[in-house]
């Protein structure tokens, strides 16, 4: 007798992805990924830089290019020299001002531009119009570099009109924001944001050269890495605060409607700033010398 297998249609047949199976999976590979980079920076390190450290040129011995900073200070003593190079750091007036003004006004960019595109839609829904979108990302992105260019050409003095200068500006952003907000016109929209941009990335460019002008080389990493640790930490609380479902959960119009009004915020704050060190007579003493 002939054995004939019988194979049911559906054997060879896929289950069907569920919903709840696509984001169990997508858990699953955030959690994997999480780990990797976790892991992957408890690695011991390999010496593979320590023939390039070494030479009559270098002035660096073995034993010293060879010895961990950790073995020397130690975990603590480490987040020590940190925290004292921190609070030296943020001592002086002028980088706190334009710390404060980076970590800010690079929240309220980000979430402008995160958010610009669902306001268009919005105003111009891209199924009943033609868009330009992404002429108008490319043209503001050009216009904030030729910002960031030019602005290494005016002769301000910004240790001296740096605060107001910061909100005028500020001011100016603000009211870009409700001028797309509120206007429901897709150019003048379109126009708004591309001064918006511009503005930022010159401001932005005066802001990190002002750090950069007050610090040493050393401590370059520890600011910067903190001002940007601070602003995406405020954009972050904000999203969760304005976009978020979890939080309000606001449209869109109202949420530009709150960014403009945190940048005009962020106009009085250093209007207050700027009108406390002029007041101050021995901030100006210490500007004029």
């Amino acid at each position: 007798h002939q054995l004939v297998a019988v194979v049911s249609p559906k054997a060879g047949r896929r289950a069907p992805v569920t919903p709840q199976g696509k984001k169990r999976a997508r858990r699953i590979c955030t959690l994997v990924l999480c780990a990797y980079g976790f892991f992957s920076n408890l690695r011991p390190s390999e010496p593979f830089l320590t023939a390039y450290l070494m030479g009559p040129d270098k002035n660096l011995t073995e034993t010293q290019v060879t010895s961990p900073c950790l073995d020397r200070l130690g975990l603590v003593g480490v987040l020590r020299v940190l925290f004292d190079d921190f609070l030296k750091c943020y001592r002086c007036r002028s980088l706190l001002a334009w710390s404060l003004w980076w970590a800010l006004a690079t929240c309220g960019y980000f979430q402008v531009i995160n958010y610009a595109q669902a306001l268009w839609e919005n105003i111009r829904p891209s199924q009943d119009y033609e868009i330009y979108n992404g002429y108008v990302e490319t043209l503001s992105t050009l216009l904030g570099a030729l910002a960031a260019l030019l602005v290494g050409h005016l002769p301000v003095c910004w240790s001296l009109w740096g605060e107001l200068a910061l909100c005028v500006l500020s001011l100016l952003m603000a009211l870009c924001v409700f001028a797309m907000d509120t206007l429901g016109n897709i150019w003048l929209c379109y126009s708004s944001y591309v001064l918006f941009r511009a503005i930022y990335m010159l401001l932005i460019t005066v802001a990190t050269y002002q750090v950069a002008a007050s610090l040493n080389m050393q401590r370059y990493a520890l600011v910067f890495g903190v001002n940007t640790f601070m602003a995406l930490l405020l954009q972050t609380l904000l999203t969760v605060v304005v976009v978020d479902s979890a939080g309000l959960g606001l449209d869109v119009f109202t949420q530009f409607l709150i960014y403009g009004g945190y940048f005009a915020v962020i106009s009085v704050v250093f209007l207050l700033a700027g009108l406390c060190k002029y007041v101050d007579p021995m901030s100006m003493s210490m500007l004029t010398l």
